[in-house]
């Protein structure tokens, strides 16, 4: 646990959470990561810090040290419906490549744990969606309604003191360790 966890700790308070939503809201559904995400800040839940973008970058390894837990909410172009919820096992994770620019939430935790020693639980929301063209800054009608079911379970789950996400996940079956989402499913 990072010292900022045993402060709340000792404390009496709640690890502060991290919800980062990424995707790219141009692209149609593949926005519906910072969508979930700007739903979430709006919502001003205690103990819940948001924070969106385009995609993930190994910058983001450093600041997850500060955190209890992390969730990410990304768009799903397969897997379950109307979302899923996966632990992100970092011991599976592969090195980056040549580029940065397709980084998994697996590499970043796994970059969290090897650089700065931060052994943060990670969680990833994958939302279905089933349209991701270009220049298209709408969702799919199904992708609408995923959407209202992943926000309403966030709000749920981040409501929850203590926040054990663990017991969201089913125990068999892979973890998600990069782009393929299946495994260990909190299916809706």
């Amino acid at each position: 646990m990072v010292l900022y966890g045993m402060e709340q700790a000792m404390s009496g308070g709640r690890e502060k959470v991290l919800l980062y939503g990424y995707g790219n809201p141009g692209r149609g559904d593949d926005g519906l990561g910072p969508a979930l995400a700007s739903a979430i800040e709006l919502a001003d839940l205690p103990g819940v810090e948001v924070d969106a973008d385009y995609q993930l970058t190994i910058e983001d390894a450093a600041r997850l040290a500060g955190y209890g837990a992390v969730v990410f909410v990304d768009a799903a172009a397969q897997g379950e419906e109307p979302f899923s919820f996966v632990l992100v096992d970092d011991a599976a994770a592969h090195h980056l490549g040549w580029t940065s620019h397709s980084v998994t939430p697996a590499q970043v935790v796994a970059l969290a744990r090897d650089l700065f020693g931060c052994r943060v639980p990670a969680y990833l929301l994958a939302i279905r969606g089933y349209q991701f063209t270009e220049l298209c800054e709408v969702f799919s009608p199904a992708a609408k309604e995923n959407l209202a079911a992943a926000l309403a379970f966030a709000k749920r789950v981040l409501l929850e003191p203590g926040c054990c996400f663990a017991r969201y996940l089913r125990s068999s079956g892979p973890t998600a360790a990069g782009p393929e989402l299946g495994g260990s499913t909190w299916k809706a």
